[in-house]
């Protein structure tokens, strides 16, 4: 790539206070130029929000509808009016998570369109080192730009979902579930993911990142929401993840979708090749932030075929916790492995699942669809005492 920085926005937002959200939104476009500088009015503008399922706003799982309702306000108060918005949840209809989410409501307000994320194309992207091919959503397809929403949270998977990981909800229904069967160990998954945003450059231009109340833990779904009172606006979806990443005393090394978003020439991640604007970093620095600190490589199970008969026992897996878990079957149903890697068996009167370790392909796409928390990634004692020691 041309030797150039990217530039990130750190605008710090106290509350979703409709009118404080719009306010520092705008703010941060201005220090990039203004939303003039991304897209023009002839365009078809996606929304992209993240709707990993439906969940209320409270919940720290979605994009804040006062961030959706910002954009909005942004753009058609500069009259830009040719806008919709969709995304692929994990788990349920679009419109059911734009529904439970409070996203619909605004988008209602505002007279603007939920697109199809049910249906869609395979696409051919023969530039493509992950994969040459995406089944991408016909809503995304009708679009001539995205502006993409994305949350700050966890990931049991790829440590944190953020810039770039939003774009997997292009991936329309089922598909995204089966990308996991195809992509079956974390690096090969995260070159997927970084290819999205390759075959989706064109479109893409600009990338927010609410952070006001984010979600640490056991996310995406199931963690904890923890103020961190900050929006994140760029360019640049790698500055923008790795810059959330140094927030939360991450090593952005540690995440492949940052590192493999450099080499592959989706953008920057190393700090002198990044302008920071707006507030430091420092001001927002949460060095406590519950978050997986070791590299992903660390406990995946195409690099431990050494130890293939004992890798149970090293590398880290989800652990059901029966107390909560409520017998719903959502787990079995969003496992993407052919020969179920989790089934719900019925035991003492009560219906619960269990795991056959040696299909899972920790995906943690059970982990992540839980509707109450009820499974969460743990490392053995041997793995703790080995691979993943600090």
């Amino acid at each position: 790539m041309e030797n150039k920085k990217s530039r990130v926005v750190i605008m710090g937002c106290e509350s979703y206070d409709n009118e404080l959200v719009y306010e520092k939104l705008k703010s941060a476009v201005e220090l990039l130029g203004g939303i003039e500088q991304f897209v023009n009015r002839q365009e078809r503008i996606l929304l992209k929000p993240n709707l990993l399922r439906g969940k209320t706003p409270d919940a720290a799982v979605t994009t804040h509808p006062a961030v959706f309702e910002a954009m909005i306000r942004l753009l058609q108060e500069a009259d830009y009016n040719r806008l919709f918005y969709g995304d692929s949840p994990g788990f349920g209809s679009p419109a059911g998570a734009a529904k439970e989410s409070g996203l619909a409501a605004i988008a209602a307000q505002y007279e603007v369109p939920l697109k199809d994320f049910s249906s869609g194309q395979q696409m051919d992207f023969l530039l493509g080192i992950g994969t040459k091919k995406f089944d991408i959503a016909q809503g995304v397809l009708e679009s001539d730009a995205i502006i993409s929403l994305s949350k700050m949270k966890t990931h049991g998977l790829t440590r944190i979902t953020g810039a770039i990981k939003n774009q997997f909800g292009c991936v329309y229904g089922l598909n995204k579930g089966m990308s996991h069967a195809h992509y079956p160990n974390v690096r090969i998954f995260s070159k997927m993911l970084v290819d999205l945003n390759r075959y989706l450059i064109p479109k893409l231009r600009l990338f927010v990142m609410d952070g006001i109340v984010a979600m640490e833990g056991n996310g995406p779904a199931s963690g904890k929401p923890v103020p961190m009172k900050v929006l994140l606006v760029s360019d640049d979806p790698v500055a923008l993840d790795a810059t959330f990443a140094r927030m939360i005393n991450l090593d952005p090394t540690f995440i492949p979708t940052i590192t493999y978003g450099e080499e592959m020439e989706l953008g920057y991640w190393t700090e002198e090749n990044i302008e920071m604007l707006g507030e430091p970093l420092e001001k927002f620095y949460k060095p406590d932030f519950d978050v997986v600190r070791i590299p992903v490589h660390e406990g995946e199970p195409s690099t431990l075929s050494f130890f293939k008969p004992i890798q149970d026992f090293i590398i880290q897996k989800p652990v059901v916790d029966k107390e909560k878990c409520i017998g719903c079957g959502i787990c079995e149903a969003s496992c993407p492995v052919e020969k179920k890697a989790i089934r719900i068996v019925n035991r003492k009167r009560r219906k619960y699942p269990l795991y056959f370790y040696s299909r899972c392909i920790r995906c943690y796409c059970c982990q992540e669809m839980c509707p109450v928390g009820a499974i969460s990634v743990k490392t053995p004692l041997l793995g703790k005492l080995t691979i993943y020691k600090d």
